[in-house]
């Protein structure tokens, strides 16, 4: 049982992930504080999912790779335990995810040298006291491994999966 808890616990940062939003903000609109409420109808169909997305992200991600995670959250949030996938099978999705080379018609092209050439034009202006992967140095706030530095213009961290596939 624990184990398929963890699955909906996985599911849910997942979901954070994806969406930039926590899981539960009591200054969102009351039909908006629940993520996992609010989001779920968006998963599972391709131009809700994209309203959903977190916005930092730009549009330049892969939109398969998207849906695929869409996918995958919605499985680890069945509410019944035993229809839940695995941690394997979670982790075999995720690596399939990771290979999904498909990518958005806002991102075709070049989308990769302008994410690293972001990512180095941020590095640049950072203090060396600044950690690039998490970590402190964000203001002294500690972010998980997930994240990487953060926007220049919003201070915001950045999602390191998406980041990756720019």
């Amino acid at each position: 049982m624990y184990v398929k808890s963890d699955v909906y616990g996985f599911g849910v940062v997942l979901l954070e992930l994806l969406t930039g939003l926590k899981a539960l903000d009591t200054n969102r609109p009351s039909w908006q504080q629940n993520l996992v409420e609010f989001a779920r109808p968006s998963l599972s169909d391709k131009r809700k999912l994209k309203k959903i997305m977190d916005p930092r992200l730009e549009e330049q991600y892969p939109i398969k790779a998207a849906v695929q995670a869409a996918e995958l959250i919605l499985q680890c949030l069945e509410s019944d335990p035993k229809s839940r996938p695995s941690m394997e099978k979670v982790l075999e999705t995720l690596k399939k995810i990771d290979d999904t080379k498909d990518v958005s018609k806002d991102s075709k092209g070049s989308a990769k040298k302008k994410a690293a050439k972001r990512q180095e034009e941020h590095y640049r202006h950072q203090s060396p006291l600044q950690s690039r992967h998490g970590g402190t140095g964000n203001n002294g706030r500690a972010y998980s491994s997930a994240y990487v530095g953060s926007y220049q213009s919003t201070g915001a961290p950045r999602p390191l999966y998406f980041a990756n596939h720019l």
